[in-house]
């Protein structure tokens, strides 16, 4: 195999945004089918980003007849990510699933099932690793510079950006709001840079507060109250199994200006670090207190000669690269299993004013 074929399935917003300018950087990667329950998406789709003979289709199964097609993207709404990761391995597809990896937790230890029954690599879209300050301070974690990190936060927190178009504002499509959407990264990229998969007690509150605010400013437009059926913000404290702490902040909308998207604070017996301000790293040396300002330009942590550090470009780049030349995936998804596990036990927390304990 020289070239990877990939089918898109799904070509909404974050498939223009994201996963289709991405693939059309990587050389080994060809996009050669689109499908679209809207099929103006996926005609667009095919003539910004495909050849004369790619496909297209408003029915993914049909999609996964081809039997030329070597990868496919899942990037629908979240209620759809299972059904449809699950038949494309079933076909003979390797899957990239944008994230959350589902909706419930039960499907997504499901479409983990299919992916070990079938050997079909299966991967979610947890851009945030590939970030330079993030892989830099992975680097840091596995150096053994922070020591034990035994507590921790994931930021994840917007003043007033509610994304008011598609499905963002409907639970039954999406099963949350700020919290699987945005939560969702900030935690994955805690528990990566812990290396630490095993919670043991989630408490957890959701609030809908703010999403009844009539005419309420925001960066993308007012939304419509019955429409914003998600909720607003939700907060976290997530105990493991060895006793390490994290507490988990999410928001589209709170009145607050202490404001961070998919960033991590880290509590080390020999350090901490934290990428508020640029990537900082602090301890005590020589009986003196230090803060080491990171500098992420310098290069030395790049995946690809020549590539460029945009993110979804590098996850793109190391997804065909573990598909072409069978190499360990960036993203398990073993631990975005975990990722989705805590998230559906913050929701029941919340609902239940318990907190839920782990198996």
């Amino acid at each position: 195999m020289s070239k990877v074929r990939v089918g898109i399935i799904g070509c909404g917003g974050i498939a223009n945004g994201k996963h289709m300018p991405s693939l059309s950087k990587v050389k080994e990667a060809e996009m050669v089918a689109f499908c679209d329950i809207v099929v103006e998406r996926a005609e667009e789709a095919k003539a910004k980003y495909g050849n004369s003979d790619a496909k297209v289709y408003s029915d993914y199964k049909e999609l996964l007849k081809d039997s030329s097609i070597d990868v496919v993207h899942v990037c629908t709404p979240n209620d759809a990510h299972a059904v449809i990761s699950i038949d494309a391995m079933e076909a003979d597809k390797h899957v990239l699933c944008e994230k959350p990896m589902a909706k419930t937790a039960e499907d997504a230890r499901r479409m983990l099932a299919v992916a070990q029954k079938t050997g079909k690599k299966l991967s979610i879209g947890y851009n945030n690793r590939f970030r330079p300050d993030s892989r830099v301070l992975k680097q840091v974690c596995e150096s053994g510079e922070l020591g034990e990190v035994y507590f921790a936060k994931a930021h994840a927190i917007r003043r007033r950006a509610v994304p008011t178009w598609g499905v963002f504002l409907d639970e039954e499509k999406q099963g949350g709001g700020p919290l699987i959407d945005i939560g969702t990264h900030a935690l994955d990229l805690v528990l990566w840079m812990m290396d630490n998969y095993k919670p043991k007690v989630v408490l957890g509150r959701a609030y809908h507060k703010l999403s009844q605010t009539e005419n309420a400013a925001n960066a993308w437009g007012p939304w419509d109250p019955k429409e914003f059926t998600v909720e607003d913000s939700a907060f976290a404290m997530i105990t493991m199994e060895n006793g390490a702490s994290i507490v988990l902040e999410s928001s589209w909308a709170l009145n607050s200006l202490d404001i961070d998207e998919a960033k991590v604070t880290l509590c080390g017996t020999k350090a901490g670090a934290d990428m508020k301000s640029g990537l900082r790293i602090n301890g005590e040396e020589n009986s003196r207190l230090y803060v080491k300002n990171i500098e992420l330009n310098s290069g030395g942590v790049a995946f690809y000669d020549g590539a460029s550090e945009d993110p979804a470009e590098l996850e793109a780049r190391a997804w065909i690269d573990s598909v072409l030349n069978d190499k360990e995936l960036i993203v398990k998804p073993e631990q975005a299993l975990v990722v989705s596990e805590i998230l559906e036990a913050i929701y029941e927390s919340s609902r239940t004013g318990k907190a839920v304990y782990m198996n």
